[in-house]
Parts: C-alpha cells; structure tokens; sequence
C-alpha cells in the first residue's frame, strides 16, 4: 500500500502533461519528486526502526502518507502544477517503509534464509503495479478524487492492521543510542557504500522504469494512459516475482554470481531498448526481461546486506543503501526528460548511460567484491 500511495502520480502522468499543459522536464520533475524525498527520508528511518521498532514506525508511515495522498488530489482538482510539485514532496514519506521493513524482518530468521525472507518483504514494492494497473482503471470507474480518497482508506486500514497485529521478533531489543552517531557508526562500513553503489544500479533502475515507462510509451508508443499502467504494471510484477528468486539463490550460491548475472543482463538489455524492438512481443519481452534482471538484482544486493551487516546495525545500514537505491531512481527520470530528442523522438542519451552505468558496476563487482564478507568482518573493517 505504502508504494502504491508512493508511486500514484506517475500513471497519471500524462493526464497531468496533458492538462497542465507541461514540459517533458516538469513532467519528469513532479514524478520524481516522491522518489527523492522518499530516498533521503529512509536514512534516519532505518535508525528510528533500530530504536522504536517496526510496529510504530511502520504504523507511523502509512498514516503519515494519508495526508500526502489527499493533498496529491487537490492539486490535481485545482490543476495546480506547482501544489501538485509540494504535495509530491510530502508524499515522499511513502517510500521510506522499506527502511522500516528490513531490520523488522531480519530478526526473525537466522543469516541463511534472510535473502529469501528480505525477498519476499521487498515484493511489496509491487505496490507499483497496483499504481500502474489499477490506478488510471479507478480514476476512470469511479472518478479522481474518489481514486485517491480510496487509497487514503486503504492506508489507514492497513495501518490499523500493523498497529494491531504485527509484533517485534522474539529476542529484538530496541538501540536506544542516539541516531547520528549509529549512522555515523554504519557509514564507517565499507560494506555499506559497495551495497549503496550496488543498490543504486539495480533498484535505482527498477523506481526509474516503474515511474517513468508510462511516460517512455506514450512517447515512443504512443499508448494511451491505461495500454501504458497496465504494461508498467506487468514490468513492476515481473521485478516484484524476480525478487524473492534473487534472495533464494543468494542463499544458495551467494549473492556475487546472482548480482553479476543481473547487472550483465541490466547492460545488455538497456541497448536492446534503445533500439526500439517494433511489436507488442519483441517490446513487451525485452522490458519483462529488463524487469526481472533488476528485480533479481534487488535481491540479491540485499540478501548481501542482510548477511553482511552487522545485527545492531541492520536498520542503520539498510537506512543508507535504501536510499542509495531510492535516489539511484531520482536522477534517471530528470535525465530522461531532460535528453529526450523530441525531433528524432528518441530517449537513446538516457538509455545508453544506463547501459555504461550497469557494466562499470559489473566490473567493479567482478573485480573488487571477491567475496562475500562475514558478519564479523562486516562489523570491524571500515572505510
């Protein structure tokens, strides 16, 4: 529900440019604007789970974006660009549930099957999809705002759920140490910065093309908003399904083997777009396959994490390399609205950097992650 409410702007997005009479960069701004600020916001949430735990901060989070949601929604009654930019800011708050996520799940499984328990936890950034398929059918069943006040319910409703039902893990205790310097204390990790890089690359990719294909098709495709949601909703399933898989296979094989295979495949696939296969099956196979690379690759990146970190640190660490991913997806839509060659229609620039960025992170991943760092090494080897 929270990345359903987090991502609920973009499959209306060419309603909005439509409406609002907007550029290709105003549109890529106001998309974006949740996914940066949701980014940021994870680093001292991850911290705030290690202290409080995931009941009140997950509870605190979905009732927070209740608002967001609603204000979203009168900027779009009002056809108000600039609200429409600020209430993108607060709904930001909506992307910070996967930092409260991670250390809440972690404890409850020992080392080797939390890749395939933070897999299964990280499926629920299909909320995406719910925003992509379900979003712009609502919008036209039972109207705009009613859309949006749904969604408003649906947030408190789970809510009310976690607040009443979830429970901490047996033995969880909470950090009662000062915020800044546990995040200090992890930012001193060297395993954190190679996962931010890593996250970036392949999370970063996933928000990106969830956000912005709806947009990519209306251009390159010319699909109407709902041909467009429900193709997004199926690249943001295949990526949900991947995910889990890139877990599992990080528990058995380790997570290099599964993070090399996903970002050669990242590398390979982003040229392959640029080249605009024609067809509905040449297209729909390529972005499925570009979906589920970078699914597994989220996976895998953070079954790493959840073995490589130390336990008091968990939260703290998946605060900073969540939003290493999260603002790995801030900057691509920006570059894509902004190299986008409206005379050859053509998104080739954007693309192309995404190709260049996944092979240098396979190559750093190839030669400098040897191994799989222990817990133990984790915890005492710093930058």
């Amino acid at each position: 529900m929270a990345f359903w409410a987090w991502t609920i702007i973009a499959p209306l997005s060419a309603s909005y440019t439509q409406q609002m009479d907007l550029s290709s960069t105003q549109t890529s701004i106001v998309v974006a604007m949740p996914v940066f600020v949701g980014s940021l916001g994870r680093i001292v949430m991850g911290a705030l789970t290690d202290r409080f735990g995931g009941r009140v901060m997950f509870t605190a989070v979905l009732l927070a974006t209740t608002p967001a949601v609603l204000l979203v929604s009168l900027a779009g009654v009002l056809q108000s660009y600039l609200l429409l930019v600020i209430f993108a800011f607060l709904l930001g708050v909506a992307g910070t549930i996967f930092a409260v996520g991670i250390p809440f799940v972690s404890p409850w499984f020992e080392a080797s099957r939390r890749g395939f328990a933070t897999g299964v936890f990280g499926a629920g950034m299909g909320g995406t999809a719910l925003a992509a398929f379900l979003t712009p059918r609502l919008v036209g069943w039972i109207g705009y705002f009613p859309t949006h006040l749904l969604v408003a319910v649906l947030l408190v409703a789970v809510a009310a759920v976690v607040w009443f039902f979830l429970r901490e893990a047996p033995g969880w205790t909470p950090n009662t140490n000062p915020v800044v310097p546990k995040l200090l204390a992890a930012a001193k990790l060297k395993v954190t910065w190679q996962m931010c890089f890593l996250y970036a690359v392949v999370f970063g990719g996933f928000v990106s093309f969830s956000n912005y294909l709806p947009t990519y098709l209306r251009d390159i495709y010319e699909m109407d908003p709902t041909g467009a949601g429900t193709r997004t909703a199926g690249f943001a399933l295949a990526a949900v399904l991947a995910r889990p898989v890139g877990g599992i296979l990080a528990d058995k094989i380790g997570s290099k083997p599964v993070v090399l295979v996903s970002l050669a495949a990242v590398a390979v696939l982003a040229f392959v777009v640029n080249l605009r296969p024609d067809g509905e099956i040449p297209a729909g196979l390529t972005f499925l396959g570009m979906a589920s690379a970078l699914g597994l690759g989220t996976g895998g990146v953070f079954a790493w994490v959840g073995t490589s970190s130390p336990p008091e640190r968990v939260g703290s660490v998946t605060g900073i390399v969540s939003a290493a991913g999260g603002l790995g997806g801030y900057f691509p839509p920006l570059v894509m609205g902004a190299t986008y060659n409206a005379e050859d229609n053509s998104y080739a620039i954007g693309l192309l950097l995404l190709a260049a960025t996944a092979l240098i992170a396979l190559i750093y991943t190839w030669l400098y992650l040897k191994r799989q760092p222990s817990r133990r090494a984790a915890e005492t080897e710093a930058i």
